[in-house]
């Protein structure tokens, strides 16, 4: 679908995207992350023709932005995260004006419009001012406007930033829908939105690409080490330095007491060795009962965080 090869970008002696190389396959949502100032937006500014790379190539489907950049922006709707919205009009007076930019026939747009209408729920307020209608509204608005002229990718820039706990769950049930017809790439700093609606998520950090995997493979590969959630009675101290101890313990790390008397542990041992046998002999043996065990799954979070941090020499 979109080939993105060795594409670069430097804002005077800034090197902001550093020979990046992606692929954004047919039909999937992408979740596409990177802290602030990691060549995140500048990517997909790239990506959506916004700006153009100093170096590299994008293409979709073989069209070349520079080459052909109306071709290749045919194909692309782009919500970002401030929808590009003239408050002052109608819904219906927007879309169609968004139909006209996009060069939608008229006689096809009535039908057209009616299909975004009704897949972005809009219908209740369609002959409404733009100005007068919630940020939840206002974004589907801004997602109607992206679907116009019937993109292959959609392309969204923190599409629940502001929005209410009910508005969030319908935005992200509307980008699921998407999905089923169009490429979505999806940036997010809410990571379990992120893990909640993509297929497959890519990770930037200092302008290179640290992560590009789906999910399951990233938990399983992104560190050969095991966690576990453990809970035991007894004196914090004496609880960590047993623990810690124990052949094949790489990490203890003590998060608090929420039962009286009794303190919780994270640790983290090597994969190819279990600790859990001799933890359980070595608390015992310092008069520390195990009251709760229970292994702990990599979330995105976790990911993301080690491998930003990794890159920056943190751990």
């Amino acid at each position: 679908m979109i080939e993105i090869k060795n594409v670069s970008k430097r804002y005077g002696e800034t090197l902001a995207v550093d020979d990046v190389s992606f692929n954004i396959n047919d039909g999937e949502i992408l979740g596409f992350l990177g802290r602030n100032g990691a060549g995140k937006s500048t990517t997909m500014n790239m990506v959506t023709g916004y700006i153009s790379s100093d170096a590299g190539s994008i293409k979709l489907d073989g069209v070349d932005i520079l080459e052909n950049p109306r071709e290749f922006k045919r194909q692309i709707g782009y919500l970002p995260e401030q929808p590009p919205l003239y408050m002052d009009m109608t819904v219906k007076d927007y879309l169609t004006f968004v139909c006209d930019i996009k060069g939608v026939l008229p006689k096809k747009q009535k039908a057209h419009l009616d299909d975004i209408v009704d897949l972005v729920k809009l219908g209740d307020v369609y002959g409404r001012l733009i100005k007068n209608l919630s940020k939840g509204y206002k974004q589907r608005v801004g997602m109607a406007q992206a679907l116009v002229g019937n993109p292959k990718v959609v392309i969204m820039d923190e599409p629940t930033v502001g929005l209410d706990p009910r508005q969030i769950i319908e935005i992200r049930k509307l980008m699921k829908d998407l999905g089923k017809n169009h490429t979505v790439v999806l940036s997010s700093h809410i990571l379990p939105e992120v893990a909640d609606v993509c297929d497959r998520v890519v990770i930037i950090n200092k302008g290179k690409i640290v992560a590009s995997d789906l999910l399951s493979n990233l938990t399983s590969g992104i560190n050969q080490t095991a966690h576990m959630s453990v809970r035991v009675h007894g004196a914090e101290k004496t609880i960590q330095k047993a623990i810690a101890e124990v052949p094949g313990v790489n990490y203890v790390e003590s998060i608090g007491s929420k039962e009286p008397g009794s303190y919780d542990f994270i640790v983290e041992s090597s994969t190819n060795v279990d600790v859990r046998r001799p933890m359980f002999n070595a608390l015992a043996n310092a008069a520390c009962p195990i009251l709760m065990l229970k292994p702990m799954e990599f979330t995105l979070e976790d990911i993301f965080m080690r491998v930003t941090a990794e890159k920056e020499d943190i751990i």
